[in-house]
């Protein structure tokens, strides 16, 4: 009966456990919305001069306006700078509820 009563709270344990890990990963993993390409056409320059401009490849601004990428926080500095815009002006987190 005591040994029952151990194996469910580790069950409880474990749980919630696992259902911290989910929110956490979820958290992380947020859709990430960018207005990238908006301020990139606004600056008139295409994917391959804004990557120079920022010090990256075309090929991550691409995938950035994609969604495919999340660019670090120093890049994301960066692109909001050379935009004349704060970064959550550029990037924002989905919202939850959506």
């Amino acid at each position: 009966m005591n040994t029952n009563k151990h194996v469910a709270m580790n069950r409880n344990t474990t749980n919630t456990a696992v259902l911290k890990t989910q929110m956490q990963l979820k958290e992380e993993f947020a859709m990430l919305i960018n207005h990238l390409k908006e301020y990139r056409a606004k600056l008139g320059v295409n994917q391959q001069q804004m990557g120079q401009l920022v010090g990256t490849s075309r090929q991550t601004i691409s995938q950035i306006e994609r969604g495919d990428y999340s660019p670090s926080v120093s890049l994301a500095l960066r692109i909001a700078k050379k935009c004349d815009a704060q970064v959550e002006d550029i990037f924002e987190l989905e919202d939850e509820e959506s």
